[in-house]
């Protein structure tokens, strides 16, 4: 199993690893959970996949295992931001604009986790292990992008996995149900120390 930090300016050594992410990323929000995403040739994306974004890969063998968005809090493109901020001035339709405590932050040293998720290929005696390697290259990657924080949208009781692998991880709004899921906001530390 390997971890990569995918950017465009480096996809081109990894061959079809950035492609098979957004084929992970369909197959997990749109076909599984059912989300109205923008899509093409079998693959999700959307506004916020630009060349200012870096996602982080677990995968084997060409296959993804699992998946990460990482986007700083202070690009634009067009009208957007970033997704967070955008649905809380409430650009997104989908997305409540009650999902944080506290007006969206825009700071270098912050950056924006989105499009989480473990594939449902990944057999649950090695999803913890999987996402242990998750949390560690994105926060790994995140440090190098000079954040000191994150912010995301994550499943209601990720919070739980998150202290238990030393992530500082703290619920920054209400319980949200987004697409039949419950999620809540977070803020995540790059401080903290990865057990």
């Amino acid at each position: 199993m390997e971890v990569t930090t995918l950017s465009y300016e480096n996809l081109h050594n990894h061959g079809t690893l950035f492609a098979n992410m957004f084929r992970a990323r369909h197959k997990t929000f749109i076909r599984l959970n059912g989300w109205d995403l923008p899509q093409a040739d079998g693959m999700e994306f959307d506004q916020y996949d630009t060349p200012a974004s870096r996602w982080v890969a677990v995968h084997r063998h060409g296959e993804v295992l699992a998946g990460v968005r990482l986007t700083p809090t202070t690009h634009k493109c067009g009208i957007y931001s970033y997704m967070i901020r955008d649905a809380q001035k409430g650009l997104l339709d989908t997305i409540p604009t009650d999902l944080l405590n506290f007006p969206a932050p825009v700071a270098p040293h912050i950056w924006e986790s989105s499009r989480v998720f473990v594939s449902e290929q990944v057999a649950a005696g090695d999803r913890l292990r999987v996402q242990m390697q998750l949390i560690h290259e994105m926060v790994i990657s995140a440090r190098t992008l000079g954040a000191t924080s994150l912010l995301g949208i994550i499943p209601e009781h990720s919070p739980r996995l998150a202290r238990r692998v030393g992530l500082d991880c703290i619920p920054a709004g209400p319980v949200l149900d987004t697409g039949g899921s419950r999620s809540v906001c977070v803020t995540i530390s790059m401080q903290t120390k990865l057990h």
